[in-house]
């Protein structure tokens, strides 16, 4: 098989790089080693910039977005009993939308195949090949046998785990990261959102988030030791900490049931540099992973689909090697500055374990700081709703 650009991974990185590389007439075929619906089963971010929803317009995948996506104006922080709102609409001019990634990737399928284009599920020992010359190509086997596509660009968008980042010889790339001392349990219930906005909590007992993905699907979260296991926590449990987490009107308010998922995620703040190693680019999480406090994780994936596709367009329409040239220091540009804003939220938001009673004055000293100020509020909306591309 030959092809302009062999993308690896159908995740919304991936899928988006594909469908704006097709809108600009590149070809592209898409290798992911699950099957579709395992893609889907994953259940991940839920919240869009208007940079992103802007993206998938652009793709014809935004439709169903706009329908039944909910569009939030601000967020609240609570602390000491009490919840402040910020107002992310006014000093930005700019809104999100609570849509899940799971949907994003549906929709994003759906746009592929509707114009039939290739992806290769389970696609397994997928293999960067020759990526430091001028002929990258890559294997990969099928159903026991073993194929070859030859391609003049390979996009790395395998997420953390994946083959991409993994063959790159360690001289070549550097890697930053944090590991924060805790991690998330979440749970999605057939309920209604507590709140028509997010709450994000500090307590404590430990960070607590009110979430949703619908009008009638709710989504929450609370932090929890690295060790813990999905076993120890019962429904019952978990509602009776959560409540306990936020203020009384939100905890007299809150519709319990059963959780019909229930996960337990470590948090870490992860940067490889660079992002471009010859004729292979790095995307999403296959080059950076921020936690989740800060909503930039998928929409820094869209990020980096823009500037790949961008830089693609321009090499093939404007025979310039600018854009793929700029490509790595433009998106770790956008990459570190949500990295910032994303371990700022975490910093000020959880208990740490080694933080003792001065750390957590100084972080109700900050968000007393923050809901006070209007300079401190409007740097958080500005940051919460996404730097421009």
């Amino acid at each position: 098989m030959r092809t302009k650009v062999a993308i690896i991974g159908a995740g919304p990185a991936g899928l988006l790089l594909g469908q704006l590389l097709h809108t600009y007439g590149i070809d592209n075929v898409i290798l992911e080693r699950h099957t579709g619906e395992y893609v889907l089963g994953r259940i991940r971010a839920g919240l869009l910039e208007e940079g992103t929803v802007a993206l998938l317009d652009r793709v014809g995948a935004g439709g169903r977005a706009h329908h039944e996506g909910l569009v939030h104006e601000g967020i609240e922080l609570a602390f000491g009993g009490e919840r402040h709102r910020i107002d992310l609409h006014g000093p930005t001019g700019k809104t999100v939308m609570i849509y899940g990634q799971t949907e994003v990737t549906l929709d994003l399928m759906n746009a592929r195949q509707a114009a039939g284009l290739t992806s290769i599920y389970e696609a397994d020992h997928v293999k960067p090949i020759d990526f430091d010359t001028d002929h990258p190509r890559l294997s990969y086997v099928k159903d026991g046998v073993t194929h070859e596509i030859d391609c003049d660009f390979i996009a790395g968008c395998d997420g953390y785990h994946g083959i991409s980042r993994a063959s790159v010889k360690p001289s070549a790339i550097e890697t930053f990261e944090r590991v924060y001392p805790f991690g998330w349990l979440g749970i999605l219930s057939e309920t209604p959102p507590v709140s028509h906005e997010l709450i994000y909590s500090n307590h404590e007992r430990g960070f607590a988030l009110c979430t949703m993905r619908s009008t009638r699907r709710s989504r929450y979260y609370v932090q929890c030791p690295l060790d813990d296991h999905i076993d120890q926590w019962p429904d019952d449990r978990f509602w009776d900490e959560l409540k306990r987490r936020v203020d009384q009107k939100a905890a007299d308010e809150l519709v319990v049931g059963p959780s019909i998922e229930k996960s337990i995620a470590p948090l870490r703040s992860f940067v490889a540099e660079p992002m471009r190693f010859g004729r292979m680019f790095l995307a999403g999480d296959a080059a950076h992973i921020v936690p989740p406090t800060g909503a930039k994780g998928l929409n820094l994936a869209a990020s980096d689909a823009h500037y790949l596709a961008q830089a693609f367009r321009e090499y093939y329409d404007e025979k310039s090697s600018a854009g793929i040239d700029a490509y790595s220091a433009k998106a770790l540009s956008r990459v570190w500055k949500a990295v910032r804003f994303s371990w700022w939220m975490t910093s000020m938001l959880h208990k740490f374990p080694d933080n003792g009673a001065f750390g957590a004055r100084i972080q109700l000293a900050e968000l007393d700081y923050v809901v006070n100020s209007k300079a401190a509020a409007a740097s958080l909306a500005e940051n919460y709703v996404g730097l421009p591309f």
